[in-house]
């Protein structure tokens, strides 16, 4: 379960990150969805380091999520790392 809350507080860090720069819509959800209407609404390259990020993050939470039922391994351990480290890519792109 705990690994559960963390994805979910991922989730909504980034969120929370990404909305405070202020755009005109704010993102909803770390679903490709969500992130291709935020980009459009607010008129986005699809190309933006930012993107890229979002959609790096949003991946490798996604497969977290499908791999919380397994035995938490090593691989696991090393990708939740490599989430939180991306996230914090994002604030500093974020804050710049």
């Amino acid at each position: 379960m705990n690994e559960f809350n963390n994805r979910i507080d991922l989730q909504r860090e980034v969120i929370k990150i990404v909305n405070s720069r202020g755009y005109s819509y704010q993102i909803t959800g770390l679903s490709q969805g969500a992130i291709n209407r935020w980009l459009m609404d607010n008129k986005l390259d699809s190309e933006s380091d930012l993107t890229k990020l979002l959609i790096s993050i949003s991946k490798k939470l996604f497969f977290l999520a499908n791999k919380s039922q397994e035995q938490i391994t090593n691989s696991y351990k090393k990708l939740s790392a490599d989430v939180s480290n991306l996230v914090e890519n994002l604030r500093k792109l974020i804050l710049e």
